[in-house]
């Protein structure tokens, strides 16, 4: 069965590559499912889309008669049943994959939005001080240097490549993005092998390529 992707039906230049649809592209290149792909409007929200996802964000899917959001759980999903979601290794990977989203990625984010905060002040209204930025980086940190150390003897994050590869290689790729990767080899080098697979390529390639399609889109559809 063809499931359906939703993800936005377009976005400026910034987010572009950032876009969360990215992690369920790339689950379902691995997986060899096939997909659709259908948008939400990026403004105004509408109630449809709030009906699929209550905080009216990306991506969100529909597989028959199941339609679900947060990158995670549809990860999770996809991968049942497959080589990604070993049932002999499903609790570790599981755990993995929390830790990527709840404790790095949480982490990182928090960094990364008062870092924006303090270059476009236009934009979030508010400058945060030196000090709350520094405090926002050593608590990143200190979760990419367990990091550095959990992989430093390992290609994976538990095993073989899993579903926790794909939210934790996604995240880090973001972060390295940053330069906060840098002085930690081991995580550039599991971002690299990551990132270096045939599903991830293709799965970026087509995410890029929709916001070039809006892109046309709307030259189109606006005024001369």
């Amino acid at each position: 069965m063809t499931v359906t992707l939703y993800t936005l039906d377009w976005v400026p230049e910034f987010p572009r590559g950032l876009v969360r649809d990215l992690r369920v592209r790339w689950v379902l290149e691995e997986t060899g499912r096939p997909y659709e792909v259908a948008t939400v409007p990026l403004e105004p929200k509408s109630d449809a889309h709030r009906q699929m996802q209550p905080f009216a964000q990306v991506p969100i899917i529909r597989d028959g008669d199941v339609t679900l959001f947060e990158s995670g759980a549809i990860v999770l999903y996809l991968a049942e049943g497959t080589p990604l979601l070993p049932e002999a290794k499903r609790i570790e990977i599981v755990q993995w994959l929390f830790a990527a989203l709840n404790t790095v990625e949480m982490a990182g984010m928090h960094w990364m939005q008062l870092v924006l905060a303090k270059r476009m002040p236009d934009v979030f209204g508010a400058v945060p001080d030196d000090d709350v930025i520094a405090s926002g980086q050593r608590w990143v940190n200190s979760h990419l240097d367990a990091m550095e150390h959990q992989l430093s003897t390992r290609d994976w994050v538990f095993g073989d490549f899993s579903a926790a590869d794909i939210i934790m290689a996604d995240v880090l790729r973001m972060l390295g993005q940053e330069d906060l990767l840098a002085g930690r080899p081991a995580l550039a080098d599991y971002v690299s092998r990551a990132t270096d697979r045939p599903a991830f390529k293709k799965a970026m390639t087509d995410h890029m390529a929709h916001w070039k399609a809006a892109d046309m889109a709307r030259r189109v559809t606006e005024p001369l």
